[in-house]
């Protein structure tokens, strides 16, 4: 089982670990809706160091990252970072992931811990522009700090002021240690993003500064329990629920980050252009009610007895306190407003279709 460089705090702070993606991780600290609440309100830090960061690099690295994803990584330029998928063939999806432009020449491709390695192998075997594809996952430590309070904790610790548009990233030094900052985050608040390399020493170092840094906003770690009711609340697909290699991107939502247009050909470009021009058969959707529930992953969804769908993603919202989720209906089940069930335990809970994100920012 691996650790993260920041494993022993966790221990001392009495978090609940758990086996995550081979690593042990903090599930929570104190308590899920309270670490949750925290972020929502004031600021909370995550430890994601087990996420994957793959270095491409090369003459040809936009060729290679335009061939392999399906964004445009042609519209980034350095210092900006997109959002985007790799598929199969067949149009099922590989792995979600962030492109940050280092250079012309360098990409830094941040992964789902649980596929790491799937999707290094996969980059590998797609190699066909001859560049160098590193997995640096290892080296690095992750921190992101997260709530209305983020910027004015990070700033004290950082050599630059934190003006950055959502989705840039640069290089600064924060609490004396050189690091990639970015502002993208999971969780639908102002957040930050900390990357860097350094031993347990390092990483303690820095995690003990954030929290000095964020003592007057009642800063609170959070461990990954927050972190999916958090990004749920947002309608964030997460890997392995709401799309996986079954899923197509169109059909997952993810339309708008699929550029079916752009000039260079990618994995799957024939398959997801035909998908579109037949129609879509499923569509994933949100779902809220304001019975007392639990709509939990793999639960039917139904409409008239009839099963129309499956649950993806569940929980009972800490902010709003009722049950929400996303799931996959049948294409004419899937408008907005629509009354459908959850079946729990052979009992049908009255639930609606409405738009995300569940928590309007």
């Amino acid at each position: 089982m691996k650790k993260t460089t920041l494993f022993q705090v966790h221990e001392r702070l009495g978090a609940k670990l758990i086996d995550f993606a081979g690593f042990m991780m903090p599930v929570q600290y104190s308590s899920i809706i309270a670490e949750h609440k925290a972020v929502r309100n004031s600021v909370g830090v995550f430890d994601v160091s087990h996420m994957g960061e793959v270095f491409i690099r090369g003459s040809k690295a936009l060729d290679f990252v335009q061939y392999i994803t399906v964004n445009d990584a042609s519209k980034l330029t350095p210092g900006r970072v997109q959002y985007s998928a790799m598929c199969y063939p067949d149009g099922g999806i590989v792995d979600d992931l962030l492109v940050y432009k280092v250079s012309d020449e360098e990409f830094m491709l941040v992964v789902n811990a649980s596929n790491k390695d799937k999707d290094y192998n996969w980059m590998k075997e797609n190699n066909k522009f001859g560049v160098e594809i590193a997995d640096e996952s290892d080296e690095y430590s992750l921190l992101a700090v997260q709530g209305p309070d983020s910027q004015r904790t990070v700033e004290k610790l950082c050599d630059k002021k934190l003006e950055m548009e959502y989705y840039h990233f640069f290089k600064a030094r924060c609490a004396g240690v050189d690091m990639i900052v970015s502002r993208t985050g999971y969780t639908g608040e102002l957040g930050y993003e900390l990357y860097f390399k350094g031993d347990e020493k390092v990483a303690e170092k820095v995690w003990t500064e954030l929290f000095e840094a964020g003592k007057e906003f009642d800063i609170q770690p959070v461990g990954l329990g927050a972190r999916d009711s958090l990004r749920l609340e947002m309608g964030f697909c997460l890997y392995g629920h709401d799309i996986d290699q079954t899923t197509n991107p169109l059909e997952a939502g993810l339309g708008w980050i699929t550029k079916l247009n752009k000039n260079s050909d990618f994995i799957a470009k024939d398959v997801l252009l035909k998908v579109k021009a037949e129609g879509l058969k499923r569509k994933l959707v949100a779902m809220s009610s304001e019975e007392k529930a639990f709509p939990r992953q793999g639960y039917d969804i139904t409409v008239d007895s009839k099963k129309v769908g499956c649950v993806t993603s569940g929980t009972v919202s800490p902010m709003l306190e009722k049950p929400i989720a996303m799931g996959y209906v049948d294409t004419e089940y899937s408008r907005e407003g629509s009354q459908v069930n959850f079946l729990i335990r052979g009992k049908e809970i009255p639930a609606k279709l409405v738009k995300l994100p569940f928590i309007k920012k």
